[in-house]
C-alpha cells in the first residue's frame, strides 16, 4: 500500500494519542453537540490541528467501531485545509453514527469544523 500523495495522509503529528491530551479536552475544550457526534476543540500552540476519535462498545461491534473511526478521518484528511487551523480535535461518536455514511459524517461534522460553514 503507497502512502497518499500531495499531503493528503493522516501522519501520526496529526493524532492525539496520549491520554492527558484527551482528558485536557474533556475538561476545558469547546463542546458542540450533533445529532451523531460531541465534538471537543481547543486551540493549541502545535500549529497543526489534531484529531482524537472515541468510540465505546455501546455503539457496537468492533468493525461498526472501525468503520465509524475511518469515516472520520477521512472527513478531517479530506478537509483539514479548510478547518480552523491549530486545534485539538476529539470526535466522540453517538448511537447511531455506525449507520452514517461518508456524505453524511462529512455534512455534519463540516457544519462545525469548518470555516464559515456556521459554526456553533
Amino acid at each position: 500500500m503507497e502512502p497518499a500523495s500531495g499531503g493528503e495522509g493522516f501522519p501520526k503529528r496529526a493524532r492525539l494519542t496520549k491520554r492527558s491530551e484527551f482528558l485536557t479536552l474533556t475538561r476545558e475544550g469547546k463542546r458542540v453537540h450533533t445529532s451523531h457526534f460531541i465534538v471537543l476543540s481547543k486551540r493549541n500552540s502545535v500549529g497543526q490541528s489534531r484529531l482524537g476519535i472515541t468510540v465505546t462498545t455501546r455503539i457496537g461491534h468492533a468493525p461498526a467501531r472501525n468503520r465509524i473511526k475511518r469515516l472520520v478521518r477521512e472527513f478531517f484528511r479530506r478537509q483539514k485545509k479548510r478547518m480552523i487551523q491549530s486545534s485539538d480535535i476529539v470526535v466522540i461518536a453517538k448511537q447511531g453514527a455506525d449507520r452514517l455514511s461518508l456524505a453524511a459524517v462529512a455534512n455534519e461534522l463540516g457544519r462545525v469544523l469548518i470555516r464559515g460553514a456556521g459554526q456553533a
